[in-house]
């Protein structure tokens, strides 16, 4: 059956026009994502300064970015975004105290 106006096709993941969408929600998965792999790296001194005080930076500004668009209707995941964005930060802080102990 041919697409209707009106009907899906809009924008969102539930297919509704007007309704926040996947490509809104993005930032805040991939902050979300980066700020859980950052965090983890940050214990190693090796790959906390090489691997992931990078990713716990775009890991913060793709949080920043996430919570934004949540905060403009663009997006429906806010929690995501905004522990995503923590972490990262969190992820440099631990980076920066294992450069300095360990230089």
């Amino acid at each position: 059956m041919p697409h209707q106006d009106g009907e899906g096709g809009g924008g969102g993941a539930s297919g509704a026009p007007g309704t926040p969408g996947a490509a809104g929600n993005r930032p805040g998965e991939l902050s979300l994502a980066l700020g859980i792999v950052a965090l983890l790296g940050s214990f190693f001194p090796v790959i906390g300064d090489f691997v992931a005080a990078p990713l716990g930076v775009l890991a913060l500004l793709l949080g920043a970015r996430g919570v934004w668009n949540s905060e403009r209707g663009r997006a429906t995941n806010f929690g995501p975004s905004l522990i995503g964005a923590t972490l990262g930060a969190l992820a440099v802080l631990i980076a920066a105290l294992m450069f300095a102990v360990t230089r």
